[in-house]
């Protein structure tokens, strides 16, 4: 999809004050991934002009030292990520410091700086996409992570903005449990968690959060859901690949419970994703369990997209 300048106002500016207005943050991170759009070559254009007046809007008045990195950089195969990160300093901040990774120091943070296209070459962030042969199936993936480091009144830490992963089919997901997906982010969490606590710079507190493409453990929760149900597999005339998988009710006039496709996963009962923010199905929400010893989580309020 094309994202336009117009599109991107209409969408963050409201929310960002909203949230200055609720919380009158002092110090604010803002992580986006897949910035651009996914058609990036021809939404790109519109992103310095979205940058700038999300910058100057009346929300962010308050807030007089802000630092901006975008990877914009799409012609470059070996390193486009497609993340930004936006970092808002509020007036009333005093002596607030960033991380140069180069020199191995903090410099003071003053005015507001944007940078953009190839941030390889910026000091001031650790930037990096996933080698390829973490997704083979991705002929192209903008997966990766850009880290920053911050000190405010002798207090260190890390901002990670981090991009993992995505299912590629569902019914490759709900094969094994855990799916084959949840092991390459695994494997690609795991890195950058290596990546950040390993023996290059001082070890500080650390918070990562971006798009980590999560999912329920789906070959339990169709096992769940569908427990009395019997499943009809669909395959494609040409190739004999399973392209559908349908579950009906034992009896109940053999009503269709479940339709699962590489793209669709199509329960009957949407109810029970949304009563009490989908509670019911945390059990199955595994996937961080992994890294217990090194990651918090706070709890989970909303229920899943």
């Amino acid at each position: 999809e094309s994202i336009t300048n117009d599109a991107l106002l209409i969408t963050v500016l409201p929310v960002t004050s909203q949230v200055v207005h609720a919380h009158k943050p002092h110090f604010m991170a803002l992580h986006c991934q897949e910035f651009g759009g996914k058609n990036y070559e021809a939404s790109m254009s519109h992103v310095d002009k979205f940058v700038k007046e999300l910058l100057s809007s009346d929300a962010m008045k308050d807030y007089n030292r802000a630092r901006v990195y975008l990877d914009e950089n799409y012609k470059s195969q070996e390193h486009f990520t497609a993340l930004g990160s936006f970092y808002f300093l509020h007036e009333s901040l005093k002596n607030i410091y960033q991380f140069d990774f180069k020199a191995k120091k903090y410099k003071k943070v003053t005015g507001k700086e944007i940078y953009s296209d190839t941030l390889e070459s910026t000091p001031m962030l650790e930037k990096e996409k996933f080698p390829q042969d973490y997704f083979p199936e991705c002929k192209w993936s903008r997966k990766g992570f850009i880290r920053t480091r911050w000190c405010i009144t002798d207090c260190a830490f890390d901002l990670v903005n981090i991009h993992l992963f995505h299912d590629a089919s569902n019914l490759i997901a709900w094969e094994t449990s855990p799916s084959v997906y949840s092991g390459i982010r695994h494997k690609a969490l795991g890195y950058v968690l290596d990546r950040i606590i390993d023996q290059r710079f001082e070890k500080v507190s650390y918070f990562v959060f971006g798009d980590f493409n999560f999912r329920l453990d789906a070959k339990a929760v169709v096992e769940t859901l569908c427990a009395k149900a019997t499943m009809q597999t669909i395959r494609a005339a040409d190739t004999n690949e399973v392209v559908k998988l349908i579950f009906r009710e034992s009896d109940n006039d053999r009503k269709v419970m479940l339709q699962l496709e590489k793209k669709l996963f199509d329960y009957f009962n949407q109810d029970v994703f949304r009563d009490n923010n989908g509670t019911a199905l945390l059990e199955f929400d595994r996937e961080l369990s992994v890294f217990k010893d090194r990651l918090y989580e706070l709890d989970i309020s909303f229920p899943p997209r």
